[in-house]
C-alpha cells in the first residue's frame, strides 16, 4: 500500500449528533440513501477503565502517527443484544481471546465498535496515544501493525451488513480519526485483505468500503471525488476457523506486545 496523502486542515460545519436511532441491519433501502449530514462529532468512546480491562501483560508501545485506518469484522457472532451491558462484555471477551489464547500483552486492535453502535478503547494507552497525534504498536493486520490503526467491528459479514448504529458510529469513529491524522479518507480507509489474505472485514462489508469512505468525506465537509460503491461479490479468500478468527494480525518479525 502507499502512503496516503493528507488533506489540508478543513472548516467544519456545525456539530450535530451521528449515532443511528436503532439497530437495525443495512438494507437494499438503506444503500440507497443519502449519506449522513455534512457534519463532524468525536464520538463517545468507552475507556479500558470503564469495559473493566484486565491489566497487560506488558505496556504497548507509542509510535508514529497511522497512515492507514484498517476495518474489521471480529468474526464474532452477529449478536441481536445492541446493549452498552454488552458492549463492554464484548470488549473483556475480546481481550480474554487475544491475552489467553493467542498468548497476546492485550486486546489486539486500537478500537472496539458493537453492533449497538458503542465505542470502546482497546489496546492499552490508545486513546492517550490518539491524543498525542500519535499511535500504539497493536496486533491487527500482520506485517503491517506498525503503520495502521485497526478497528474491529463485531461480528460477521461474509454475507451479512452490519447494523446501521454500528455504521454510523464507524463513520464518526473513521472521521474523527481522519481529521486527527490528517488523513484522506479515501485513500487511508482500507480493509484487513488489502493487506494479507484474509476474509476480513468480510464479502459484504468490504464492498461496502468505497460508501463508507465517501460518507466519512461528507462527514468531514471535503470536496473530494465520490467513489462508486462496488457490487457484492464471494471471494474463495480464507474466513474464519473459529470465533474471532479474522485473519493473519502478527507477522513473523512483529511483537504483540
Amino acid at each position: 500500500m502507499s502512503d496516503s496523502p493528507s488533506l489540508a486542515r478543513r472548516a467544519f460545519l456545525a456539530r450535530a449528533g451521528a449515532a443511528a436511532g436503532g439497530a437495525v441491519l443495512l438494507g437494499t433501502a438503506d444503500l440507497a440513501r443519502p449519506g449522513p449530514a455534512s457534519a463532524y462529532t468525536k464520538p463517545r468512546v468507552y475507556t479500558r477503565a470503564e469495559w473493566n480491562a484486565r491489566p497487560p501483560t506488558s505496556q504497548a508501545e507509542i509510535i508514529a502517527a497511522p497512515d492507514h485506518l484498517v476495518v474489521h469484522h471480529m468474526a464474532f457472532p452477529n449478536s441481536t443484544d445492541y446493549s452498552l451491558a454488552h458492549a463492554l462484555q464484548l470488549s473483556r471477551d475480546c481481550q480474554d481471546l487475544h491475552m489467553d489464547t493467542n498468548g497476546w500483552a492485550d486486546t489486539g486492535q486500537q478500537l472496539t465498535i458493537s453492533r449497538g453502535g458503542h465505542v470502546m478503547e482497546g489496546r492499552n494507552r490508545s486513546l492517550q496515544a490518539i491524543g498525542q497525534g500519535a499511535n500504539v504498536m497493536g496486533a491487527q493486520t500482520a506485517n503491517h501493525n506498525g503503520h495502521t490503526l485497526g478497528i474491529e467491528n463485531e461480528g460477521t459479514y461474509i454475507t451479512e451488513l452490519p447494523t446501521v448504529a454500528l455504521w454510523s458510529a464507524l463513520v464518526q469513529t473513521l472521521a474523527w480519526l481522519s481529521d486527527a491524522y490528517d488523513l484522506d479518507p479515501h485513500a487511508a480507509i482500507v480493509g484487513h485483505r488489502d493487506y494479507v489474505a484474509t476474509q476480513c472485514p468480510g464479502d459484504a462489508f468490504y464492498a461496502e468500503l468505497p460508501r463508507l469512505r465517501n460518507e466519512v468525506a461528507d462527514a468531514l465537509g471535503a470536496r473530494l471525488a465520490a467513489e462508486r460503491t462496488i457490487p457484492f461479490a464471494r471471494t474463495d479468500l480464507p474466513g474464519p476457523s473459529r470465533r474471532g478468527d479474522h485473519g493473519p494480525a502478527v507477522g513473523a518479525n512483529e511483537h504483540s506486545r
